[in-house]
């Protein structure tokens, strides 16, 4: 296996360059912008027509023409300008300045009459003709004050027809349940009107409604029918005994003039029956007025009670007051009957369901039932708890005294009076006698 090796020769020589004649045509400080002037310094490079435009004229050939008449504009433009400038000189400096501020001041009164007319909302022109037809045709309802038509803005268009919408709406909330009521059968307008009333007693209310209505089933050309008929009503006006009404019935229906009799009782009948009815909602409207007014006398009586601020021999203060009493008249709370109660009712079967505290119940169960007992008690546990108190105290004085008894307080001051306790000098040998 053979191996070429290529040998390279290298030269290397000393040359002079001139790097200011290979740069000199790249740019320098001396190529930027500056502002023009006598002493402003040009220098043309490659780079000097860069911002210039193009000249394609040569391709268009009307450019000739247009040239002549851009020459031609130019110097009358020039010619006029002469003029002007001869003109010019009779003109004093004066009279230059007061024109000058006249142009100003009158340009600076259009801006205001602009700034003043576009300010705030404009009044939309045509549509208060569109708006008053339609409340002549009753389609929409004014505002009662006294402003013009032509002088509502966008805002007040905008605000009749929102209070209008909103008119509507509450309109239609309030015929709602007239028109529900009044589709409804006239025995569930009676059971309606008898709850609305307070009414609970749904199942008699009921009973005597099925009541009415299978009397106006009755028909008067049924044998049978006929029989119920007379019997009810004679029963109903206390005619005599049920023996008494048969044998009655007997004779009427030997005699041909039993549906003769159930056609002359069956009207009587049935205002009767409708009389039933009406005299139980009477009773339930009844009901109703009297609960009202014994809430009206239960507040009443609350606040009479409150107003001074003292329960019995307690100072109330105004908070307490107020949660007494809204405790007492709001029925805010929801109840085990399905019904709102009061803060009593409610704390009562909190305490006895929902977090059961016997003691407490029963404490409150013994106050409301014997007031005067209960305070006698909590009366005497407070002197009970004193005169421990008061024991206690003496007890401690009586230690005190005992300690004080026993000398040894006269020992600590025995040991207080004792002299300190000094060492004897040495005497020097050396002393002079």
């Amino acid at each position: 296996m053979s191996t070429k090796n290529n040998t390279m020769s290298s030269n290397v020589e000393t040359l002079d360059i001139d790097l200011d004649t290979i740069f000199n045509a790249a740019p320098s400080g001396d190529d930027m912008t500056l502002p023009s002037g006598k002493d402003s310094k040009t220098t043309n490079n490659i780079f000097s027509g860069i911002n210039k435009k193009a000249d394609f004229s040569f391709a268009d050939p009307d450019a000739d023409d247009a040239d002549d008449l851009t020459d031609k504009g130019k110097t009358t433009t020039s010619n006029a300008d002469l003029l002007a400038d001869d003109d010019d000189d009779d003109v004093t400096p004066k009279a230059t300045k007061e024109d000058g501020k006249s142009i100003l001041d009158s340009l600076g009164e259009d801006d205001d009459e602009e700034k003043k007319e576009t300010r705030g909302r404009k009044s939309i022109s045509g549509i208060s003709d569109v708006f008053s037809k339609m409340i002549k045709e009753d389609k929409l309802v004014p505002f009662d004050d006294e402003k013009s038509f032509d002088e509502y803005t966008a805002k007040d268009w905008e605000e009749l027809i929102e209070a209008n919408l909103e008119e509507k709406a509450n309109q239609v909330r309030r015929e709602t349940p007239k028109q529900f009521f009044a589709s409804l059968p006239e025995e569930l307008q009676i059971a309606a009107r008898y709850v609305a009333d307070g009414g609970t007693d749904l199942k008699g209310l009921f009973s005597t409604l099925g009541q009415v209505e299978e009397t106006k089933e009755l028909n008067i050309k049924s044998e049978r029918d006929q029989e119920i008929i007379i019997k009810e009503y004679l029963n109903a006006t206390g005619y005599g005994t049920s023996e008494e009404i048969d044998e009655e019935i007997e004779i009427w229906k030997d005699l041909g003039k039993l549906e003769q009799q159930a056609t002359k009782f069956k009207p009587k009948l049935d205002k009767m029956a409708e009389q039933i009815v009406i005299k139980k909602v009477q009773e339930q409207q009844l009901k109703q007025k009297q609960q009202e007014q014994a809430s009206k006398a239960y507040m009443q009586n609350v606040y009479d009670t409150l107003k001074d601020g003292n329960l019995g021999d307690i100072k109330v203060d105004r908070k307490t007051q107020a949660m007494l009493y809204n405790g007492l008249v709001q029925p805010s709370y929801p109840s085990v009957s399905g019904r709102n109660t009061n803060l009593l009712g409610h704390l009562l079967e909190k305490y006895q369901f929902v977090e059961p505290n016997y003691a407490l119940i029963s404490e409150a169960l013994w106050l409301l039932q014997d007031p005067q007992g209960y305070k006698a008690k909590i009366m005497d546990k407070g002197a009970q708890q004193s005169i421990e108190q008061t024991v206690r105290k003496l007890k401690t004085e009586q230690g005190n005294h005992s300690s004080t008894s026993l000398g040894i307080q006269d020992r600590d001051e025995e040991t207080r009076k004792q002299p300190t306790k000094k060492l004897p000098r040495t005497n020097n040998i050396f002393k002079r006698i």
